[in-house]
């Protein structure tokens, strides 16, 4: 397997290289929200316009299964789009909603020119860390790599951990920019958890994703905190950045459930 998903005509077959860490028959929700991406990207293409903003609305867990996409501009404009989609299942059933805003890129002159901020080390300088043991040989953890600067899995607490896919997002085609983005972005919550995964379930009810600019380079950092409450509700908060410096930003909202003892 070299790819998250293999195309069957208009549909694409979940390899178990999408397979998630906490059930053996679920996705990780970094590729699919990739491919629903990806139909964005490919929906009335326009090679002045970037998405700058994308939410993933979470409705059912995702099964390693095939899947379906479909996206269309429901907003048209020339300087600013709004994009919708569907991930179903095989079924028809709806597992993930999206919307996003496409706007247009330009050469504008800035005044005054603002300082660039600076990347973080890059991954050369972290910690080549395997993936935590999930008792499956093959998932999204064996298609990943992961450099940490700080924290570590299963380390409770912030992190900031370099990340990239070893394989495509679909099977005979280069994974785009935003695709490297939403790949990873997912991980915010699971490299920075505050609390004790073997005591507590974290279930992600979206993912947003900001982007001033998409990412240069295989590789994206995901500098992470996590939230909880004692409601029951929490925040993962990443900001993203690629080895030239920050990207934008991506938000979770979590349900914490405590794990029967």
């Amino acid at each position: 397997m070299e790819a998250f998903f293999e195309p069957e005509g208009d549909r694409h077959r979940a390899t178990e290289l999408t397979r998630g860490p906490w059930d053996h028959g679920l996705q990780h929700a970094g590729p699919p929200t990739a491919l629903l991406g990806r139909a964005l990207e490919r929906c009335e293409p326009r090679p002045t316009a970037q998405i700058a903003r994308v939410t993933f609305e979470i409705l059912r867990p995702i099964p390693i299964a095939t899947l379906h996409t479909r996206a269309r501009v429901v907003r048209p404009g020339r300087s600013v789009e709004l994009l919708e989609g569907e991930l179903l299942d095989e079924h028809g059933r709806e597992l993930v909603r999206a919307r996003a805003w496409r706007l247009r890129t330009d050469a504008i002159e800035l005044t005054p020119a603002p300082e660039p901020a600076a990347p973080p080390p890059g991954p050369e300088h972290g910690r080549a860390t395997p993936f935590f043991v999930t008792g499956a040989d093959v998932g999204y953890h064996s298609a990943t790599e992961w450099s940490f600067l700080a924290g570590a899995f299963q380390e409770l607490g912030p992190a900031k951990v370099w990340m990239r896919s070893r394989v495509a997002l679909v099977a005979g085609e280069e994974l785009t920019p935003l695709g490297r983005v939403l790949v990873a972005a997912d991980s915010g919550n699971g490299v920075s958890a505050a609390l004790d995964f073997s005591r507590h379930r974290f279930v992600n009810v979206d993912l947003g994703v900001h982007l001033h600019r998409l990412p240069a380079g295989e590789w994206i950092c995901l500098d992470a905190t996590t939230t909880p409450q004692p409601t029951g509700i929490g925040l993962a908060d990443t900001a993203l950045y690629d080895e030239q410096g920050p990207l934008g930003r991506a938000l979770q909202t979590l349900l914490i459930e405590r794990r029967p003892d």
